[in-house]
């Protein structure tokens, strides 16, 4: 995730990121501005279309369906924005319970904090990297009774850890370590641990409908090819910039809502579940 100053205006402005849209769409940029020139030289040099021609109405059809776009770009956006907000909100709650849990066994879990020190940020490492679609094992942390190279790869490696931690305390509560109650207590932090990652495994698996992806973007790409058109009478080859202008502003809010409708993985814009799983890490072991 990238850290900014929100208010520092003109390196927005002046500086391009890795992560700015325009790097992405500078080769249709270029080409959509070159294919307004070439309309535009068509209509005044070749086909000489004169004033009362029906193709100059083309224009207050782009006004309408200027408005109707810039609606589905904001439902779009606001969606796309909503699943962000809630994958933040979720790996927030997993802060809270890891740091809860952490609190309650540093109390009565004193002969088997070593184990939990490594189990309870063991669990926000390896939800990270499922989420991802990866396994890396060197980020979890061994002791007694775990070996991280013994878990199964190919299976759900979160509820694996999550087992690992129940049976540690169903063992403690046999061996008169912990009381019913006790368990009862804990039991609120360990059922959010699996809601969490069910939460994000529902963002990850659900995106948005195909059909209304592909027709936001066959949308865009009609109206930009048809902008030409109607607004080279009125503006002439300056028609080839302010067509380029308006497909990188259509597209860079298509590709925007694409980028974080998955927050989860490496992109500039995802969230920072990296540094999350480390703040736990760091909390857990100060708190055990």
């Amino acid at each position: 995730m990238i850290r900014y100053n929100p208010k520092d205006w003109f390196t927005f402005i002046f500086r391009f990121h890795k992560a700015d849209t325009f790097r992405t769409l500078a080769p249709l940029i270029f080409l959509i501005g070159l294919y307004a020139g070439v309309i535009a030289w068509l209509e005044i040099e070749v086909w000489q279309v004169g004033e009362k021609s029906h193709i100059r109405n083309l224009s207050l059809i782009h006004s309408t369906l200027g408005l109707v776009i810039s609606l589905l770009l904001v439902f779009r956006t606001n969606t796309a924005y909503e699943r962000w907000w809630e994958g933040r909100k979720v790996w927030g709650s997993l802060v809270n319970s890891s740091r809860n849990l952490a609190m309650k066994l540093s109390v009565l879990a004193t002969d088997d904090r070593a184990f939990f020190r490594a189990m309870i940020p063991n669990y926000a490492f390896a939800m990270k990297n499922h989420l991802r679609g990866v396994f890396l094992h060197k980020e979890l942390v061994d002791c007694d009774d775990f070996v991280s190279s013994e878990l199964v790869e190919n299976q759900h490696v979160p509820n694996q850890i999550a087992q690992m931690m129940f049976r540690r305390l169903a063992e403690m509560e046999q061996q008169g370590k912990l009381k019913v109650e006790h368990l009862l207590l804990i039991n609120t932090e360990m059922v959010n641990f699996t809601d969490a990652v069910g939460a994000c495994e529902r963002i990850k698996k659900t995106p948005i409908p195909f059909s209304y992806s592909v027709f936001l973007k066959k949308f865009i790409f009609l109206y930009v090819m048809t902008l030409p058109f109607g607004y080279v009478f009125s503006l002439g080859y300056w028609v080839m910039p302010v067509v380029a202008i308006i497909f990188y502003v259509l597209a860079s809010l298509e590709l925007i809502a694409e980028e974080i409708e998955d927050p989860f993985g490496k992109d500039a814009n995802d969230l920072p579940t990296d540094e999350i799983a480390k703040t736990i890490r760091q909390s857990v072991e100060d708190l055990l």
